[in-house]
């Protein structure tokens, strides 16, 4: 790093920390993103919970919400649903949790980079 100008390495030290602001706010959205899916699913969960209490028969009615009214709808139906919803809520929070982890990892690396950046800068000037 003694060969570098201050220029060139104060644009190296603007990137990299651009690099680390980016990714932070995408880690910080991402974050945001798995708690409302995990809201979705706990939801979800407690809803399944619910009908599974309600004895199965012919006689027993189930509505679907849908914007301000209801709709009657068989219980296999509604329970097909569900279980697709949980499924997409699962692969959701999957996926969100490994662009998290990435996410993570290049703030980490950006963060590596700036403090290797200062201390040899340190060294240099120490010596």
């Amino acid at each position: 790093m003694a060969n570098l100008s201050d220029d060139t390495l104060h644009k190296i030290l603007q990137q990299i920390q651009q690099q680390a602001v980016v990714s932070q706010r995408s880690l910080n959205q991402v974050n945001g993103q798995i708690a409302a899916k995990s809201r979705e699913k706990r939801i979800l969960e407690l809803t399944t919970r619910q009908l599974d209490a309600i004895p199965a028969g012919d006689d027993v009615k189930m509505y679907k919400g849908v914007g301000k009214a209801f709709l009657m709808e068989p219980r296999k139906d509604i329970r097909a649903q569900q279980t697709e919803e949980d499924k997409t809520l699962t692969e959701d929070l999957a996926n969100l949790s490994k662009k998290a982890k990435f996410l993570q990892k290049q703030v980490d690396d950006a963060q590596g980079q700036l403090k290797d950046i200062f201390h040899s800068q340190n060294r240099e000037r120490d010596s």
